[in-house]
Order: structure tokens, then C-alpha cells, then sequence
């Protein structure tokens, strides 16, 4: 006998415009990734960049997986990590939050809070800064500063925001340099403590914001001397703070809540 689709509830959150889908993990179905891309379709599902996964942990307060609206696993999102982060704290009334990713344990402290919106300062760890990067694209260089925050990022600085910088972006990820792929970064300087930035990130495309890519941004540009801490960075979707103590990054932003409901998943993503 069918049984029909089943039912999967999620709740959905936004940091900066950068959206995901925060469901269960007991909720997962086998095809986690098909599922995932299912429901993160804007027009056949419910929409966002991705799904956190989340599941419990011994010494944590909430592990989390992050899989991309493409399928993909991504070890962090800053501002997805943000966003469980405000769900947690609306769902248990804490106000430090250890997150558990797939790029160590985060510490999420509540700074503001008004109505479903939340402004957290996360813990990020330390920034790993690689020597300038050059690349071809077609007939021209690119030249570029890769940085880790438990993920790959480039950051290319720019005097303006080319009409087509997605393509270049895309063809920067498609380069055999980034055997894991990249998260790519176009940062124009707007001064010592503020930065105008584009996101391009894997498994993703054009994002509003990025929380990784923004604390990316600003460490590039204070290692390369042309800004200094604390970074503002501007984009689309809204601005991020990241400050340095140290080695250690701090990222500072809103997340709000959105909406609660159902999925109604086919019986082709059963478990």
C-alpha cells in the first residue's frame, strides 16, 4: 500500500540573506543528498543555500552537517552555523552556544537579541593564510590570497565590481589549483575598518553573504596591510564584523528566524 509522501519538518533562518534549512538528523533520509538538493530548490521546494543537519553530542550543545543546495558537504558555514545557533537558542533559552561542524567546535555567544532576531559573536579559530596565488584565466592573470577557516577560500581584491565577476568567479573554481574546490572572495578596500565584498561559494553559486568568506575577506586584507582590525564587511545581504585577537577570529552578525513547517518528501527519499 503507498503510504504517500512523508512529512519532514524544518525550520528555515537567515544571516545576511544567506539561507538554510535547519532539520533533525533523525529526519535524514538515505539519499541525504538528494534530498537535500529536493528541498533547497527555490521553486519545487522550500528554498535556501543549504540544510544544517543537526544531531546531538556528548560535549557539545548540537552537532551539525552542513550539505549545499547542489548536494554537496561542506565542513562550516559561518553564517549557517550562526543560524542553528538562534534556533537553539530560541528552542532551550541558552545564550552560549558549542556548536559541533565539520571544522571543529564553534562557540556562539548571544550579543543582542529582539523579536526572531539574534546577533551572535562566534569563536572561528585560526585563519591559515597561504603566499599570493596567481591563475589564468583565458588570457588573463588573476592574482589572489588563499585562506583556510577550516574551508578553502580565494580572496581577490578589486578596484570595482566587474559587471560578469560571477563567471570569473566560476572559472577561479573550476581551476585544478583547488583540488577540493574554493570559496571565492572579490574584496574592494573601503578603508582601514571597512571592506565591500562578492561571495562565490562552492556547491552554492552567488551568495548574499558568506560568514566564512567574510572573516576570509578580512584577514587578507590585514595580513596584506591593507586594512586592520576590526573588519566591516559589507555585502548584499548586510554587514559582518570580524575582529582578530591574535590568531584567533571572532565573526560578529545577525541571524534571524523565518518560518517553521512540513516538507512533504516523496517516497523516492525514504529510509
Amino acid at each position: 500500500m503507498n503510504s504517500g509522501p512523508r512529512a519532514v519538518p524544518f525550520a528555515k533562518a537567515s544571516a545576511c540573506g544567506n539561507d538554510f534549512l535547519l532539520i533533525d538528523g533523525a529526519s535524514a533520509p538515505a539519499d541525504t543528498a538528494g534530498f537535500t538538493r529536493r528541498i533547497c530548490d527555490r521553486h519545487d521546494g522550500v528554498g535556501a543555500d543549504g540544510v544544517e543537519w543537526m544531531f546531538p553530542h556528548a560535549s557539545a550543545d548540537v552537532e551539525i552537517r552542513l550539505i549545499n543546495a547542489d548536494g554537496s558537504e561542506a565542513e562550516i558555514s559561518g553564517n549557517g552555523t550562526r543560524c542553528v545557533a538562534a534556533y537553539v537558542c530560541a528552542e532551550r533559552g541558552i545564550e552560549k552556544i558549542r556548536i559541533q561542524t565539520g571544522a571543529g567546535l564553534k562557540t556562539c555567544a548571544l550579543t543582542a537579541r529582539s523579536e526572531s532576531e539574534y546577533e551572535f559573536e562566534i569563536e572561528m579559530g585560526e585563519a591559515a593564510v597561504g603566499k599570493e596565488l596567481s591563475l589564468k584565466l583565458g588570457a588573463r592573470e588573476v592574482r589572489g590570497i588563499p585562506v583556510s577557516m577550516g574551508n578553502p577560500h580565494y580572496v581577490v581584491f578589486v578596484r570595482e565590481f566587474a559587471p560578469n565577476w560571477q563567471r570569473d568567479a566560476a572559472e577561479i573554481q573550476r581551476s585544478p589549483e583547488f583540488k577540493q574546490g574554493v570559496n571565492v572572495e572579490l574584496v574592494m578596500i573601503e578603508g582601514k575598518h571597512n571592506a565591500s565584498a562578492r561571495f562565490f561559494e562552492r556547491g552554492v553559486g552567488e551568495t548574499q553573504s558568506s560568514g566564512t568568506g567574510s572573516c576570509a575577506s578580512a584577514v587578507a586584507a590585514v595580513e596584506t596591510g591593507q586594512a586592520e582590525s576590526p573588519v566591516r564587511v559589507h555585502a548584499p545581504g548586510g554587514t559582518q564584523t570580524v575582529r582578530m585577537e591574535e590568531k584567533y577570529v571572532f565573526l560578529r552578525g545577525p541571524a534571524r528566524l523565518i518560518c517553521r513547517g512540513e516538507f512533504l518528501a516523496p517516497e523516492s527519499f525514504g529510509r
